[in-house]
């Protein structure tokens, strides 16, 4: 799957998501900044997508706002979701993970709003709360079912790429050489921070949410990519 390809994916992907959060009864409102931390996950076609926002709409200083905070602790992720699906279908135990909310806030917070709101990754768009988070975040365990096959999809689709911290992959992504070589699926080296994504063995939906959740798996399975404009 070319580039183009994995981009109107993507944008399908968040589509259908938001289709569903729509239909939920949520506390999330503008200004909840609460869950806007700094140990967001992301892909690598997510970061493309942020970067060349920033990029094509004047944002580049962004950039710079993102690498002044790099010194900051953050939470690295290890191995990715489709990895967890792997290590489960095996009966392997999961790696240990260290990860605190207290480390601070995204990067790219200003004044409790997101400047990329409408590029934001996956692992943003999925923060929904049924309570104010400032009190404590409360997540339907049907909702975390969901969330999960999302983001294996989302991996799947950028399978030839990687995944890590929002911070590692953007800073990655400033690079126009990196761009170049990710769009054309040459990339060599990928740095210590940012790991191997790869497919999606099976989808990890609890026996009781499998009749719930069809609906959505055949929404994600039915996404038609258009050509690439000559």
């Amino acid at each position: 799957m070319d580039l183009y390809s994995k981009l109107e994916v993507l944008d399908r992907i968040y589509k259908i998501y938001d289709a569903f959060t729509d239909s939920l009864e949520l506390a999330c409102q503008r200004y909840c900044s609460t869950c806007c931390t700094r140990n967001v996950i992301i892909t690598s076609i997510e970061g493309y997508k942020i970067a060349d926002h920033l990029i094509e709409n004047g944002k580049s200083e962004l950039f710079k706002k993102i690498k002044d905070e790099s010194y900051k602790k953050r939470f690295r992720p290890i191995i990715t979701t489709n990895k967890i699906a792997d290590l489960c279908i095996q009966g392997k135990e999961l790696p240990d993970e260290e990860i605190d909310s207290s480390w601070g806030n995204c990067p790219l917070l200003i004044n409790d709003e997101c400047p990329i709101y409408m590029v934001r990754p996956f692992n943003c768009r999925c923060m929904v709360s049924k309570t104010n988070c400032v009190d404590k975040a409360e997540m339907d365990p049907f909702v975390l079912t969901v969330n999960n096959v999302f983001l294996q999809y989302i991996e799947h689709i950028d399978q030839q790429g990687f995944s890590g911290n929002f911070t590692d992959v953007l800073l990655f992504m400033e690079s126009e050489d990196n761009r170049k070589n990710y769009s054309m699926e040459v990339l060599k080296e990928i740095g210590k921070d940012l790991i191997k994504n790869m497919p999606m063995p099976l989808l990890l939906v609890p026996p009781e949410h499998k009749q719930q959740i069809k609906p959505i798996i055949n929404s994600l399975q039915t996404i038609k990519v258009r050509r690439k404009p000559k």
